[in-house]
Formats: C-alpha cells, structure tokens, sequence
C-alpha cells in the first residue's frame, strides 16, 4: 500500500475532520491502494495509534466511499466492524489484545466517526454495503480476512459472510433478529439516548461522563458496566452518537424486511450475546441460531449490547476462539 505524505491539518470535530478528508480525497483523485494519513488528537502517546487513514472504495457501479481506518498489528487480517451511532474506538480496548497475533483493521462506517457520510447516488443498504466493503479490502490488498463486527456491524459481518468475503465471523449482538416489537424498542431507545446527547451542552456530557452515576445515567440502557468504563472512552463514543451523520438514515433502512435471510456455508460464524444486553434482548440469539445452525453461540455473563466496553478481555478471547474455528474446520 501506497502511503502518501501530504497530510492534513486537524480539525476540532470529527464532522469537520471528515469533511476535510473526503475533499482532500476528492481533490487528489486518490488512485487503487492509496491512502492518506491524517493525525488523530488526544490519542495517548502510542505512535501506532497516534494515525488515521482515509482510503476511496471503488465498488463497480457505484460513486467511490471514502472510509477511515486504523490498521495495527501482524498476522491474518482482521476487521472489525462498530455498531450504530459508534465509531471505530469502540474496539480501542479490545485490539491491543489482538494485534499480537492479527493485523487489525478498525473502520468507521460511512457517516460515522470520521468517515464521510455516502454520497446521495450510494444507495444505504446492506447489498450496497458489501460491494463496497469487498472494494475496500480490495484497496488494502486483503482478502477474505476474519470479521468482528458489533449490532449493525455484526448483522454486515453475517452479509459479508454470505458473500464469500469472510472466513470467519464473530457477531456480536447482531442487528436484524427482531421481532417487530423489538426493533420499534430498540429504535425508541437509541432515539432517545442521541436526542439526550443533542440536547445536553457538551460541558454536561462532559461532567456526566467524568463520574460513575452520570455514566450509568446516561448509558445505563447500552452498557453493562458503564460505571467501569473509562471517562474518556465514553465522552467520545456520546460525542460520536451525537454527531453521526448517517444515523437517522441508517434507522431508516433497517426498517427493511429480510434484513438477513438464508443461511451460511463453509464460514465458521460465531453468535456472541451479552446476558445483561437490554437493547436487542439474548433471546434473538436463539433466532439467529435457527437461521444459521452451524453457528456456534456464546454468552457473556454480565456484559449489556456494548460488550467490548464491559469485558474487553473476555471479547478478545472469544473473537480469537472464533477465528481459531478456520483452523478446525481446514477452511
């Protein structure tokens, strides 16, 4: 992979930051497996993660998407793929555990954390979203890597899967195994947790995510443990909620039937619940094992629907367990 050396300023926001990548993209014409690098603040002292690279998907028939990336660590490759009104530091405590034995590579989804939102002529589905994740990892010179992927995450992980894109699969809590009266609570309450974040002042979310009461308040719904997490992880991740571009059209289009229908062959899949998960309840995980009985289901006691946030430890094992399923099964 080419990296190219222009870089861009900072900007405040991850709008902002956005914004300027995908116009720098558009300016230079970014040619297959070219990159741009462009420094992320307030990331710690570690020099690999101090970088973020913008890279164009071009997918045939489709206006080129510009997605944000993190790529860290040697190995077999592996993506890892956020939920809704997330970004890709959802992972940030899970692939330090990882990177010693897979080359991970954290994207943003499109309209979220720091990639631009799709363009008016990409259509926002999951169909759409294969072909340009096929192109992406094209871009990158990978093939076939494993997948991690968390709620809308998970459930393209299980489409990528179906598409020969995948050779292993861990889906954790993945979107899609609702009943109708499931989703519209789901709905109601990511709702209700962005429109909190757009109406409190940012100094609020501030000194709410600076103590355990204001993080339990505030994400109690989301997280098993949100008094465990790190002030600083969850100031980002409800700046990132607030802030998401794609997040009501996203809602939108998973109001479509069929979200994912049929089974998998020949790609291990691994369908991880958290028991404390009030967002999409465990018992969908019963569904998903109807729909895909090779899959191997796993619990993870006390975790809610962000389990990377309440147990990274236990989150790293198992998507390494997953991945060490190719090797059982000789694929």
């Amino acid at each position: 992979m080419v990296l190219v050396s222009s870089l861009i300023s900072t900007a405040n926001r991850p709008v902002r930051m956005a914004q300027a990548a995908a116009s720098h993209l558009r300016d230079r014409r970014a040619r297959p497996a070219e990159a741009q690098l462009v420094r992320t603040p307030d990331r710690g002292t570690d020099p690999a993660a101090a970088w973020v690279l913008f890279v164009q998907a071009h997918a045939q028939g489709l206006a080129p998407v510009a997605v944000a990336y993190e790529r860290r660590g040697a190995g077999e490759p592996l993506l890892l793929l956020h939920g809704l009104g997330h970004h890709r530091q959802a992972w940030e405590r899970v692939v330090p555990l990882l990177a010693e034995g897979y080359d991970t590579i954290a994207i943003d989804l499109p309209g979220f954390g720091q990639s631009p939102d799709l363009g008016p002529a990409v259509p926002r589905n999951l169909e759409t979203a294969v072909a340009w994740l096929e192109a992406f990892l094209a871009e990158l010179g990978v093939d076939r890597p494993h997948v991690a992927g968390h709620s809308l995450g998970g459930l393209i992980g299980l489409r990528m899967a179906q598409a020969g894109l995948a050779r292993s699969v861990a889906a954790l809590a993945p979107a899609g195994f609702w009943t109708p009266a499931e989703r519209r609570y789901a709905y109601a309450v990511l709702n209700a947790a962005r429109h909190g974040t757009r109406l409190l002042p940012e100094a609020a979310i501030a000194r709410l995510a600076g103590s355990a009461a204001g993080r339990a308040a505030l994400t109690g719904t989301l997280y098993g443990h949100p008094h465990l997490a790190p002030p600083s992880d969850m100031l980002a991740a409800l700046k990132t909620l607030r802030n998401s571009q794609a997040f009501t059209a996203t809602l939108r289009a998973g109001r479509a039937p069929g979200l994912f229908v049929g089974d998998i062959a020949d790609v291990p899949v691994t369908i991880v619940w958290g028991t404390r998960d009030r967002l999409l309840p465990p018992r969908q995980a019963v569904r998903a094992k109807a729909m895909i009985p090779a899959a191997r289901l796993v619990a993870l006691p006390g975790c809610g629907h962000v389990p990377m946030a309440d147990a990274p430890e236990l989150v790293a094992r198992v998507i390494r367990d997953a991945a060490a399923c190719t090797e059982r099964a000789g694929t």
